[in-house]
């Protein structure tokens, strides 16, 4: 693939969404801001503070966010890295960011009275409601345990769906509709839950969180994902950079990006959903190139 530098200098990009004008929104982890680029500008659209990570468009047109409360990061010759939750870090918390104002209202920091640690993914469904990943944080010899909640975007309910799971990252939804699927960071793992009412999983059996869609024998780890139209799996792969594509009945294909050792996300947009945005995180890069399948086109 012919892979392009769409930006530079952005601080720690996650989240893209390419809008439909051309444009790319991203957060910027480590600057705790939503940006937009295109045509060489660039633009702050929100600052959220904290650490705003997965975003996604909801039914209303506005962007929510995940956002992990703020983490640290360190430097390893040309490349950066996030390391744990930043010293001032509390919670984490939804944020609404309204894309037209700026203006950014908090909407979830808790569920059932548990504070939410390190939201760190976002999917809408059909029917207005978004399913998030929640990958807590390392403090110093303590970690988080995961978990997977629904919402929906008005504040009304939210409700913890899988409880725990082992550092769940990226999450999508399958083209029919009735299946989420989550990739684990750590255990380079991706499933599939299935789905069974509104915000609600088929139950767990102990140890099994759902049908495993792959594991990966090779040292990569695993970050945000995107479904294709096809059903298969475009996993952002850390560690050895690039997109690793599973499931859909195929062999896995890994499309290395060498640029970078820690590629976090990617998202489809612009004509047959081709083209791909991927964020190369270590670098502080955007990238862009066409991609040989088409993504699945989102439900905002």
């Amino acid at each position: 693939m012919d892979i392009k530098v769409l930006a530079r200098d952005v601080q720690y990009p996650e989240g893209p969404i390419i809008m439909p004008d051309g444009s790319v929104i991203c957060v910027e982890v480590a600057a705790g801001r939503i940006s937009r680029f295109w045509g060489g500008k660039r633009e702050v659209v929100a600052n959220t503070g904290g650490g705003p990570n997965g975003a996604a468009i909801g039914p209303d047109g506005a962007l929510y966010v995940c956002n992990n409360g703020g983490m640290q990061f360190k430097k390893f010759g040309d490349f950066t890295i996030a390391d744990g939750a930043s010293p001032d870090y509390k919670n984490g918390w939804i944020d609404r960011v309204d894309l037209v104002t700026g203006v950014v209202d908090r909407i979830y920091q808790a569920c059932n009275g548990v504070t939410l640690k390190g939201p760190n993914d976002i999917v809408f469904d059909k029917e207005g409601g978004f399913w998030f990943t929640d990958f807590g944080h390392a403090h110093d010899r303590k970690v988080d345990q995961g978990a997977i909640y629904y919402a929906k975007p008005d504040g009304s309910m939210i409700r913890e769906a899988r409880f725990p799971i082992m550092n769940p990252n990226g999450i999508g939804i399958m083209p029919d509709g009735n299946q989420v699927v989550v990739a684990e960071t750590f255990t380079s793992r991706v499933w599939a839950l299935d789905i069974v009412g509104e915000g609600e999983l088929a139950p767990e059996i102990p140890g099994l969180p759902g049908e495993l869609i792959h594991g990966e024998p090779r040292y990569r780890l695993f970050d945000s994902l995107a479904v294709l139209e096809s059903g298969r799996i475009a996993v952002a792969t850390l560690a050895d950079g690039g997109i690793t594509v599973v499931g859909g009945g195929k062999d896995p294909e890994f499309f290395p990006v060498d640029c970078d050792p820690m590629v976090t996300n990617i998202a489809f947009g612009g004509e047959n959903l081709k083209r791909a945005v991927i964020s190369a995180s270590g670098t502080g890069q955007l990238l862009e190139c066409t991609w040989p399948e088409s993504g699945l086109q989102l439900a905002f």
